[in-house]
């Protein structure tokens, strides 16, 4: 059973082929996280978990993991950034599974990477879920650098 429901967006539905919403759950002693329904119905059997950018994690699908990597197949391997671009997101990367439960067993590297302790947040962001601890998410959130109004204005440039 989630322990808490979405935060915000109530109708998403199998119609929507992202992933978006908040929940708020836990990892147990044995480093598993529930996974909430409505982004188990999406994920598939197997995906790919692996460090995130802003101290979390990301987890894609086998379809988005496979155009991931492409990308980052195609980054020019005589550029040290991009070396370690890749690196950053390949070495620690993980195929996993949802057990009976809606859980799956986040490596103990990449709990400690993403500093999940106890409470957790995931959260849908279009073609990848995110999994945070749940007070790295909220300081994001109350971070007073970031202004959405002048992220908005910046996007604008690139074409949103």
């Amino acid at each position: 059973m989630e322990k808490s429901g979405e935060k915000w967006n109530e109708n998403v539905g199998e119609g929507i082929s992202m992933f978006i919403g908040e929940y708020e759950h836990s990892v147990d002693e044995k480093g598993r996280v529930l996974i909430p329904t409505k982004f188990r119905t999406k994920l598939g059997e197997k995906f790919i978990v692996t460090k995130g950018l802003e101290t979390c994690l990301y987890i894609y699908t086998m379809d988005e993991w496979q155009k991931f990597e492409e990308k980052l197949r195609a980054l020019p391997f005589s550029s040290k950034d991009a070396r370690n671009f890749t690196r950053f997101f390949l070495a620690g990367a993980e195929e996993c599974e949802i057990d009976k439960q809606g859980r799956v067993v986040l490596p103990g590297n990449l709990r400690a990477y993403a500093k999940l302790e106890k409470a957790i947040t995931s959260i849908g962001v279009s073609n990848r879920i995110e999994i945070w601890g749940t007070d790295m998410w909220s300081k994001y959130n109350e971070d007073e650098s970031f202004d959405a109004s002048e992220l908005a204005e910046k996007m604008a440039s690139l074409g949103i």
